[in-house]
């Protein structure tokens, strides 16, 4: 009888654990922990998704382009680093941010420092999602060598996916102390 209830019950696990297909990325600040859900693919866009949400100064900005953006780049979450990197086997930050825009026909320079002079660059406050935020990450750094794309904006608490070296593609805020003080620009490239 407990064989039967353990086969079922094994059974049960098994073949509901394929029907979640979230794509779900957990960081931690201040020893809370932060989830970000990608939208479900879209089977038919329609015409009207197509230009939901169109910026005045930029008419390229939809967004419903930007949520692609971010999809494509949360769909390396738990990806590990690996400098130069752009596949699932390895990818570092810029590799990151260069294949989420390629995935809409968006070309951007390869490393973070070319990304950086892309762009316009906005205010913190005016940050929205999918726009590239840049760090200088270490005292040395001479330039820019860190970019993090967002994802989220809950308050003034801003949240973006990037590869660090560290974790790999996590998402993690700019309200956290490591970031914060190394956070040098916001650019809006859509």
């Amino acid at each position: 009888m407990n064989r039967k209830f353990l086969y079922l019950l094994s059974s049960f696990l098994i073949t509901s654990c394929g029907i979640a297909k979230k794509k779900t990325t957990y960081g931690t600040t201040n020893n809370k922990k932060i989830t970000v859900v990608a939208s479900p693919p879209k089977k038919t866009p329609s015409k009207a998704a197509d230009v939901a949400v169109i910026n005045s100064e930029n008419p390229r900005y939809t967004l419903n382009k930007a949520e692609e953006i971010i999809d494509a780049a949360l769909a390396f979450s738990g990806t590990r680093y690996k400098y130069g990197g752009t596949t699932k086997k390895g990818i570092d930050c810029s590799g990151l941010m260069y294949v989420a825009f390629s995935n809409q026909d968006i070309s951007l320079p390869r490393t973070s420092y070319g990304m950086a002079e892309e762009g316009k660059e906005i205010r913190l406050k005016d940050i929205t999602k999918g726009d590239l935020v840049f760090f200088k990450t270490s005292r040395k750094a001479k330039n820019i060598n860190h970019v993090g794309l967002v994802v989220g904006i809950d308050g003034d608490d801003v949240k973006f996916i990037h590869s660090s070296t560290s974790r790999g593609v996590i998402v993690s805020s700019l309200k956290e102390g490591y970031w914060n003080a190394a956070f040098v620009k916001a650019t809006r490239i859509l």
